[in-house]
């Protein structure tokens, strides 16, 4: 019974010099200034571990931007050990007792065994400095960030780290906490005390504070510069409202007695008038301050001279006006160019935001996906290239180039092994074995341009690789296969080729799965715009010049203009006129246009027949139905079929 008792009696007393401990360090880290903060933490760190037995205690420091580098700023370690680097990158040495610090979870273990498995490396480091046993508090004040740690440590024994033991300990920390956290702010609002008087002696501005209820001023030297009081003559809201012009001097009063009725910001101009009877321009800005009385009795501001700024403000002003009227007279005369490079309108160098441009963009990136035959139609210069180029990047085989054949550009001698490659010795003059281009595209692209004027004895050949994906080098017997997406383009209306027998029909149709127009520069004149900025750009910047401008007329001009070489002669054109400008606005004269190159007017029946043709490739021939030309045109089925059959239409459609 007596051991029983001297048990407890031992257990109290521990109990009674923790908690006097407690209340000591409490007391003493109060109103502790922040010079004596070092060494108060350091005796208070030895008085623990001699309290409670402890071999090591540490506490670390880091900054928001680096988290990971911690700074050993205090530590009592009476049994000594391996240095410790500081700063300590916690990624190399404590990881994971890092990240979970960060997030706010304290972490104890009695061994070092008990460490999870994604620990490994905190265990090299525990073992490595010698601690056995370890509790760690995160440190923050108010639920704010996180900005330390404190760690308990035995390196001698196992310790069982009980409730009671860790609530004793979590409130030292947080006394801890509570002082560094003070300390911080006081070190945060001297930094920004000292910087805020830098720039306001930078900027030569003058800090005053104004007592309301007494009427007088606490002023910088700046200050008293600006309103050329004496050094040792004592600043009150009377003195200072004499100084100000007769005229200004209500307006000053007033904005004083608003902003501390109101509570809110005032901001004014006014004048002084100085020893020497001059004027002075002086604004000032101030807010109302709560001094500690629980109201707002404090007026805080800052006063600048801005005599200069409004002596020339007036200069200004009338520079200003004329500039206006410049601007205005050059506006009506020029259309300004944007500079740079960052058009919105721009799609893989398919410039325009006409719906026409968007309905090309529309089926393009519809049948981008698919490896489905594309037949591109339009009139030269119209940019067929280009929508092949924009189809292929969106395709599944963008990850290699899309090869390029011009139909036209070849001899019909040669078309043959450019496309289907050749053995050596297959003709005269083949010296060596060659790929050809559908080789060559295999798992990639391969565009066909000017396919209209493609030899019709290959197009029989060109069918069978399109159907079959097969072919053989000429002069070989060894059939080849390929995987090949084909994309055509031709400045020819292929239907009535086929009519005229100049193309087979089944290649036709193998090849207009989904046909795209391209529509002609003079049917998207609103373009015309966007593609003089994006050229003229282009060009100034290859040749060193800078085009501003473009006079009104000549942009008219070139809306008005037929373009029967489209965007190629337009490119061409530009390209001419920013070689001859001289300066920094677009000089230029429109080529001539030739009696062969205007579009003719077609008679109204043409015209009708032309609509109707349209809608039909726009519904792949399709006539009655969801989605059929009689529905597009807005029309009865019979009465399509009947203006068809007057036209001529049905016979060639069927």
């Amino acid at each position: 019974m007596n051991e029983e008792a001297e048990t407890l009696q031992a257990d109290l007393e521990e109990r009674l010099r923790f908690e006097t401990l407690l209340s000591d360090l409490s007391a003493q880290f109060v109103h502790l200034p922040g010079t004596q903060l070092d060494g108060e933490i350091e005796a208070a760190m030895r008085r623990v571990c001699d309290c409670l037995g402890l071999d090591l205690i540490a506490l670390w420091q880091w900054s928001p931007d680096s988290p990971h580098l911690l700074i050993m700023t205090h530590l009592y370690r009476p049994l000594g050990g391996p240095p410790v680097p500081s700063p300590m990158d916690a990624r190399e040495f404590f990881p994971w007792i890092q990240a979970q610090i960060l997030a706010n979870r304290e972490i104890s273990f009695e061994s070092i065994d008990h460490l999870p498995p994604e620990a490994a490396r905190d265990k090299e480091a525990f073992r490595h400095f010698g601690i056995r046993t370890n509790l760690v508090f995160p440190l923050s004040v108010s639920a704010g960030a996180v900005f330390g740690a404190l760690s308990f440590n035995d390196m001698q024994r196992e310790r069982i780290w009980s409730a009671r033991l860790k609530e004793r300990l979590r409130l030292i920390a947080q006394v801890f906490a509570n002082a560094l956290a003070h300390r911080r702010a006081e070190k945060l609002l001297q930094e920004q005390e000292e910087r805020l008087q830098l720039a306001a002696d930078s900027a030569g501005a003058g800090l005053w504070i104004l007592e309301v209820s007494s009427g007088r001023f606490w002023v910088t030297e700046k200050a008293r510069e600006l309103f050329e009081f004496p050094p040792e003559q004592d600043v009150t809201l009377d003195r200072v409202l004499e100084t100000v012009h007769p005229e200004d001097r209500e307006t000053v009063r007033r904005a004083v007695d608003t902003a501390m009725r109101e509570q809110r910001e005032i901001s004014i101009e006014y004048r002084i008038v100085r020893p020497n009877g001059g004027t002075r321009w002086i604004s000032s800005r101030g807010r109302p301050r709560d001094g500690g009385s629980g109201a707002s009795d404090r007026l805080m501001g800052i006063s600048l001279n801005v005599t200069e700024r409004k002596a020339g403000q007036l200069a200004l002003e009338q520079a200003y006006q004329e500039i206006r009227q410049l601007k205005e007279r050059l506006e009506k005369e020029n259309i300004y160019l944007r500079q740079g490079d960052d058009f919105h309108y721009v799609k893989s160098g398919i410039i325009g935001q006409s719906e026409a441009v968007r309905r090309v963009l529309q089926q393009a990136e519809q049948v981008a996906p698919t490896d489905s035959s594309v037949l591109l139609q339009g009139e030269t210069g119209t940019g067929k290239e280009l929508v092949a180029e924009f189809i292929h990047q969106r395709s599944p085989r963008h990850a290699r180039l899309m090869v390029q054949v011009n139909c036209s550009a070849l001899p019909a001698t040669l078309i043959e092994s450019e496309l289907f490659g050749r053995e050596k010795g297959a003709f005269t003059g083949a010296l060596t074995r060659q790929a050809g281009r559908f080789e060559i595209a295999d798992g990639s692209t391969l565009f066909l341009d000017e396919i209209g004027d493609l030899p019709l004895d290959l197009q029989a050949k060109l069918l069978r690789v399109l159907q079959e994906g097969r072919f053989e080098r000429l002069g070989s017997s060894r059939t080849l296969t390929v995987n090949v997406r084909v994309i055509t383009a031709t400045n020819r209306d292929l239907a009535e080729e086929v009519r005229r027998g100049h193309f087979r029909q089944d290649l036709f149709y193998r090849l207009n799965v989904f046909p795209i127009h391209l529509p002609p520069l003079r049917e998207r004149a609103e373009d015309i715009p966007l593609l003089v900025q994006s050229f003229v750009h282009e060009f100034a910047g290859r040749l060193g010049r800078k085009i501003r401008t473009v006079p009104r007329r000549t942009m008219e001009a070139l809306q008005r203009y037929p373009w029967p070489g489209n965007i190629r002669e337009l490119r061409n054109v530009l390209e001419r006129a920013v070689i001859v400008s001289a300066g920094d606005t677009l000089q230029m004269d429109l080529p001539a246009v030739a009696p062969g190159q205007v579009p003719s007017v077609s008679t109204l029946a043409e015209a009708e027949a032309d609509h109707i043709r349209a809608a039909l490739e726009r519904t792949g021939g399709r006539i009655k139905g969801p989605g059929g030309a009689a529905e597009l045109l807005g029309m009865n089925p019979s009465t399509l079929y009947s203006r068809m059959k007057k036209l001529g239409l049905l016979r060639r459609t069927s």
